[in-house]
């Protein structure tokens, strides 16, 4: 028994220290308004770049341009949006996974329309879940068109303008992974895959740019409150409900100030919530950080670290579960 409490006792000095950790480092983050006349955000007719345009024009910008497919769906945001906000929205229909030449002269009609730009946030995205089995090769290849390679064709583009810029305040570029970007869930095999792919694409990117002034974050949202989410929950695995259900569901304006937070920052791995801080502290690896989440985390990835085992052995746990149930069900209907 004693040697039981003292087991705990550990346990719950650990906690402590993780949960003081993060609250320092939440507080610590600046909540400044934005320096910029114009942000451009990618796949901002709903979901989080929607939330996120109207955080950003509550913060002082000007003018918030959006791109996405669906002009109907831009039209209604910008109405909304200007409502909510009284701020100034263009909106530009564009596929972001088209060919580069599309997508430059969509870009230079909105410099044309809006001026000097120095903050991009790429929310272009879209997600779906089911086992290898029942994702089809064009599944996997919609999810790196849209995910990655949507990414990398608009920063393609916008770079040598952000480049040239006046480096004294620097410009900012956000791309939106996800949870699911920096670890593996069931029923996640394509969208994982196109998420963790953006990880090495911001990684190399930062220490490209960075002599130029320009700042990348790269954030890891967890499920979100939004049309997709709900569309995609209609065929998602039960497995994949139950393991995602940890993180929590988040409303997008949450998401959303915590995108602008850390972009204004210069925080590289940006998340939301005490899980998401968890995961992003244990998955660093060799990502840029500043001293003084470095000396955090050199302290707290070792009992994070058994944490995260623990969470582990619940996810395994419960898919064995719905596979045992599964298999019931099977040899029931069998006879």
């Amino acid at each position: 028994m004693e040697c039981e409490c003292h087991w705990l006792s550990r346990l719950f000095g650990v906690t402590l220290v993780i949960i003081t950790s993060w609250l320092y480092i939440r507080r610590k983050k600046l909540t400044s308004s934005i320096p910029y006349s114009h942000v451009l955000i990618t796949g901002g007719s709903s979901g989080i770049g929607k939330a996120t345009a109207k955080e950003v024009l509550k913060r002082g910008t000007s003018l918030v341009t959006l791109w996405a497919r669906n002009k109907g769906k831009l039209e209604d945001a910008r109405e909304e949006i200007i409502k909510e906000t009284g701020g100034r929205v263009n909106i530009f229909s564009v596929d972001v996974t088209g060919g580069l030449s599309g997508i430059h002269n969509v870009f230079e009609e909105t410099i044309r329309d809006g001026g000097d730009l120095r903050m991009v946030i790429h929310c272009a995205g879209s997600s779906m879940a089911g086992t290898i089995e029942d994702t089809s090769i064009e599944d996997y290849n919609c999810m790196m068109n849209i995910n990655y390679f949507g990414t990398v064709n608009v920063t393609k583009v916008v770079l040598p303008h952000l480049k040239k810029e006046n480096k004294e305040i620097p410009s900012r570029i956000t791309l939106i992974s996800s949870i699911a970007g920096v670890m593996g869930l069931y029923g996640f095999t394509a969208y994982s895959a196109s998420k963790f792919a953006l990880r090495g694409f911001a990684e190399s990117l930062e220490m490209e740019v960075r002599p130029h002034g320009i700042s990348v974050t790269l954030n890891l949202p967890p499920d979100t409150d939004t049309p997709s989410f709900a569309e995609e929950n209609k065929s998602k695995p039960l497995e994949t409900k139950l393991l995602s259900e940890t993180a929590g569901l988040f409303q997008p304006e949450t998401v959303a100030k915590g995108i602008v937070d850390d972009t204004l920052n210069g925080v590289f791995l940006s998340s939301v919530g005490l899980d998401g801080w968890l995961i992003r502290c244990i998955t660093c690896g060799m990502s840029p950080v500043s001293f003084g989440t470095m000396f955090l985390q050199t302290f707290c990835v070792g009992p994070l670290r058994f944490v995260s085992w623990c969470y582990t052995i619940y996810f395994a746990r419960t898919v064995a579960k719905c596979f045992a149930k599964r298999l019931k069900r099977s040899c029931s209907s069998a006879f």
